[in-house]
C-alpha cells in the first residue's frame, strides 16, 4: 500500500498536524491522483471537531480535491495519466439503487461513501484530500476542463456543486429573482452561478461590509439583514432563496421574503436544529427545502458550466502548516472566499 503524507485531526479538540497514511493499492477500475490543491470547507471543521457526531480518528479532511492522474488501473476507460481531475464529497455509492441509477448518487438509498470519515467497501475508513495522493474509483473522478485553474477549481467540487444543484433544480434563470443568504465560501459561488444563469441576484448578508464584493461577483442588489427595514422592503419578493450559512437563522423572517410558490433552500448545515411556524409556509404556498450536493453527472455539468462562463472560486492559497489558522479564520468569516491548501507544502 502506498504511504503518503497528510494532515490529520487526532481528536475533536486537538489541532490538525502532519502524519502519514496508507492508501490502498489501485485496483483495475481505480485512478491514482497526485493532489495539487484541496479546498477547506466548513464541513471539514464540523467533522474534525466532531460537531456532527460519529467522527473516527485520526481523520484526514478534504473533499475539494484537484490534481493530476498519475496511474490508472487496467480496466479504466474514462481517465488517462496526465489528466486534470477532481474529487468531491463522495468516492463511491452502491450504484444499483433507484437513485444511483438516476445519477443521484448523493442520495444513494444505501448511503454514499464520503471522501473522508466513511467506511469504504474494503472496510477501511476513507481519508480525504489534505494529503499528497488519493485512490478513487474512476466513476467518481471528475474531469476539470482546461479553462479552469486547478487551485480555483478545487472549491467547485463542493462549494460549486452545492450551490449549482439547487439553483438548477429550482429553476434559476432569466425572469427569476434569487436571493443568496451569506457571502462566504458557498455564497460567493451561488452569486456567481446564479448571475451566469441569468437570474436577478440579491445578497442578504448581516451587514453591508462585503457589498462591493457582492456586486463585483454578480449581485444586482445587496441588503443588510441586521436592518429590520430590509425584511419589510423585500417582503414577497423572491422566487428562490438559497441559504448558505451554517448557523441558526430566523426562518419565519426569511420565508416572508418569498413570493407565491417561492422556495427557501438550505445548503448550510448548522449543528443546531431549526424551527419555523407552519403559517410561514401555508399562507402563500411557500416551500422550505434542503439540498445536498449533486450526482457525478451533474457535478461534471457544473464544472463544464463554470469553464464556459470562466467561473472559479475566489481563493486564498495557504501552506499546510496554516490549516489550523485557516479554520479559525473561517469561523471568524475572515476569508474571501475560500482557503485552498497548496498540497506541494506537504511533501
Amino acid at each position: 500500500m502506498p504511504t503518503v503524507n497528510a494532515y490529520a485531526a487526532s481528536s475533536a479538540t486537538s489541532p490538525l498536524g502532519p502524519t502519514t497514511l496508507e492508501r490502498r493499492e489501485p485496483g483495475p477500475r481505480d485512478v491514482l491522483i497526485e493532489i495539487k490543491f484541496c479546498g477547506i470547507c466548513h464541513s471539514d471543521i464540523h467533522s474534525a471537531r466532531n460537531e456532527w457526531g460519529s467522527a473516527t480518528y485520526p481523520l484526514v479532511p478534504g473533499h475539494e480535491i484537484a490534481g493530476i492522474v498519475t496511474r490508472v488501473g487496467s480496466e479504466v476507460t474514462r481517465h488517462a495519466v496526465g489528466d486534470r481531475v477532481g474529487v468531491g464529497c463522495m468516492v463511491d455509492a452502491c450504484r444499483e439503487c433507484a437513485n444511483c441509477r438516476k445519477g443521484e448518487e448523493q442520495h444513494c438509498l444505501n448511503g454514499f461513501t464520503g471522501t473522508y470519515g466513511a467506511v469504504g467497501k474494503d472496510g477501511r475508513t476513507t481519508q480525504g484530500g489534505y494529503s499528497t495522493h488519493i485512490v478513487v474509483a474512476e466513476d467518481f473522478v471528475l474531469k476539470i476542463p482546461a479553462g479552469l485553474a486547478l487551485d480555483a477549481a478545487a472549491p467547485l467540487l463542493c462549494a460549486g456543486i452545492t450551490t449549482y444543484a439547487p439553483l438548477r433544480h429550482w429553476g434559476a434563470g432569466p425572469g427569476r429573482k434569487v436571493a443568496v443568504v451569506g457571502l462566504g465560501g458557498l455564497g460567493h459561488m451561488a452569486v456567481k452561478i446564479a448571475h451566469a444563469m441569468g437570474a436577478e441576484v440579491t445578497v442578504l448578508s448581516q451587514s453591508l461590509r462585503k457589498k462591493e464584493d457582492g456586486l463585483r461577483l454578480g449581485a444586482d442588489h445587496y441588503y443588510a439583514t441586521k436592518d429590520p427595514e430590509t425584511f419589510k422592503k423585500l417582503a414577497g419578493t423572491f422566487d428562490l432563496i438559497v441559504n448558505t450559512v451554517s448557523a441558526k437563522i430566523d426562518l419565519d423572517a426569511y420565508l416572508s421574503l418569498l413570493a407565491l410558490d417561492g422556495a427557501l433552500v438550505n445548503v448550510g448545515a448548522p449543528a443546531e436544529p431549526l424551527s419555523l411556524q407552519v403559517f410561514s409556509l401555508i399562507m402563500t404556498r411557500r416551500s422550505f427545502a434542503g439540498s445536498l450536493i449533486g450526482g457525478i453527472r451533474q457535478t461534471q455539468e457544473m464544472l463544464d458550466f463554470c469553464a464556459r462562463h470562466r467561473l472559479g472560486a475566489d481563493i486564498e492559497v495557504i501552506p499546510a502548516d496554516k490549516i489550523n489558522d485557516a479554520y479559525e479564520r473561517v469561523l471568524a468569516s475572515d476569508v474571501r472566499y475560500r482557503f485552498v491548501i497548496d498540497i506541494a507544502t506537504l511533501k
